[in-house]
């Protein structure tokens, strides 16, 4: 045999033990790049997944963050082939991604599609799951590593993650990982959100778990932390003994859509409050962390939950409604009771609003007031922190009688960035101060445009890092704050009407201008 037909044999380096000459210590990028893995969508049928999920994962690759043999599998009850299913996600892309479509980052990521027709109680299905995945870490190289989206109604979620662990799926390979990853609403009620968490964490390990909850993901909620605490100017004043009110809106100016099957019996408070709202509001209020990390995190925040207080008389500092018929974006838009699929009796309620208090050194005193509501104004989602009006004023009042309270206000979406509300002289001779605006926008401060949400989190998923998710203690928590709420509710009265368009029922109104304040107009 020549020396030429010897086979080549290079020795393998343990990865531990071997450094990247090519590798500089400053580059932050490379850290953020996944390692070998593959995704498993369940519902890839509907719309989060068309819309959102596919979007993303296209992202991601297109920005170089996922590997080369990364591997989408989607599970639904459609008759598809693989090509079928690919087709499905090429036209999701060319939709709804953010990026610019490349045909060779396209080719690359079709290669590790693979699609699974069946529904959750099938267990061949299960079982060419788990054909599927075996055959990708062979062909793709997995290395065993793959996420579970359950991107499918919460009814759906035992039955899925109980087959997962019937066929051995749940079980990673040694030194391979697997994650279950879960939409939002984690339970209706604290004692349906304890079962839910029961039933997933007999199959998943509570570090295993990732609880979407797609407003930890935008960039401006992150930037609530790196506001408080990269800085000097905002920390020293954000206490009690500077700040008069916090205001935390979500406001949608849609209706329901075609959602009435999911919405009717939920409703906002639930849908929005329960998760969104109090998790802003937690990071609005945290001390802060020993570090960024996802313990850290939950530590401070779970504080802040767990030091809430609601107020004795719940008809007088809660109020929830739902949209009438009335003008919006220049047509006539029916009620919700008129809605295809609404019981024309149901009280579910459309907006919500309702005044929290956090009994800590901090915050004690200080209301939080969250409001959440379809058919509103104008869609918007934002952070008002209010401060107390100067203590001494030198001017007379006619000089000031157009100046407001300062103001702190981070705007979530859609034009994301921060306004901060001060007075300031209006030129001319006579002394006349009002109030002004200083804005920072992301779009102008910035040459590159932000992550959509669920790209950061389907790469953190695929990271392993937690910092973004609700862990189960903070769902149960969240639940022991709006039942006795939802109790309220169920026993008194019906949900006041509102017309569309508007920014809610006078009652919200009422409700704090008892307290001698008034709503924000975003």
């Amino acid at each position: 045999m020549s020396e030429k037909d010897k086979e080549v044999r290079v020795p393998v380096v343990p990865a531990a033990d071997w450094d990247n000459p090519l590798r500089d210590a400053r580059d932050r990028r490379l850290p953020m790049v996944a390692g070998p893995s593959g995704l498993v969508i369940f519902g890839v049928t509907g719309d989060l997944s068309r819309k959102k999920l596919m979007p993303a994962v296209y992202d991601l690759a297109n920005r170089g963050l996922l590997p080369p043999g990364f591997s989408l599998v989607g599970f639904a009850r459609r008759d598809w082939e693989d090509q079928d299913f690919a087709q499905v996600v090429h036209d999701a892309v060319r939709e709804h991604a953010r990026t610019p479509f490349r045909e060779e980052v396209w080719q690359q990521l079709a290669e590790g599609m693979r699609f699974i027709p069946g529904d959750f109680d099938d267990d061949t299905a299960f079982k060419q799951l788990k054909d599927a995945v075996d055959e990708l870490d062979g062909s793709r190289g997995t290395g065993g590593n793959f996420a579970f989206y359950l991107s499918v109604p919460p009814k759906f979620f035992p039955k899925v993650v109980q087959q997962l662990k019937k066929v051995g799926l749940a079980t990673p390979p040694p030194g391979a990982w697997r994650r279950a990853v879960i939409e939002k609403p984690f339970g209706h009620d604290l004692a349906s959100a304890q079962d839910l968490n029961r039933v997933v964490h007999d199959v998943f390990d509570p570090d295993q778990v990732f609880r979407i909850d797609h407003y930890l993901g935008k960039e401006t909620v992150q930037n609530i932390l790196a506001l408080r605490f990269a800085n000097q100017m905002y920390e020293p004043i954000w206490n009690r003994s500077y700040v008069d009110h916090v205001q935390i809106t979500m406001a949608e100016d849609i209706g329901i859509g075609g959602r009435a099957g999911y919405y009717d019996g939920i409703g906002s408070a639930r849908d929005v409050i329960q998760n969104h709202l109090l998790q802003l509001m937690a990071l609005t209020a945290m001390e802060e962390p020993i570090a960024f990390d996802a313990d850290a995190l939950l530590t401070e925040k779970l504080k802040v939950l767990k030091s809430v207080r609601l107020p004795e008389d719940l008809g007088e500092h809660t109020v929830r409604g739902q949209y009438a018929e009335g003008w919006q974006g220049g047509e006539k838009v029916i009620g919700y009771l008129q809605e295809d699929g609404i019981d024309p009796t149901s009280k579910t309620d459309t907006f919500a609003a309702v005044k929290v208090e956090i009994d800590n050194r901090r915050w004690a005193g200080v209301p939080f007031y969250l409001r959440t509501g379809k058919r509103l104004g104008r869609r918007v989602t934002e952070i008002a922190v209010v401060f107390q009006r100067a203590p001494h004023s030198p001017f007379d009042s006619t000089a000031t009688e157009e100046l407001g309270e300062n103001a702190i206000v981070i705007r979530v979406q859609p034009d994301e960035g921060m306004t901060v509300r001060f007075g300031s002289k209006v030129p001319g001779t006579s002394m006349e101060i009002r109030d002004v605006s200083m804005d920072f926008a992301y779009g102008e401060s910035f040459t590159e445009s932000s992550p959509e949400a669920y790209e950061r989190l389907i790469l953190d998923v695929l990271l392993g890092d937690a910092n973004l998710f609700p862990r189960h203690q903070e769902v149960e928590e969240s639940w022991k704050i709006l039942d006795p709420i939802e109790t309220y509710w169920a026993e008194h009265g019906r949900p006041a009407q509102y017309e569309s368009g508007s920014w809610g029922p006078e009652e919200a109104d009422e409700m704090l201008a008892r307290d001698g304040r008034s709503w924000r107009r975003p």
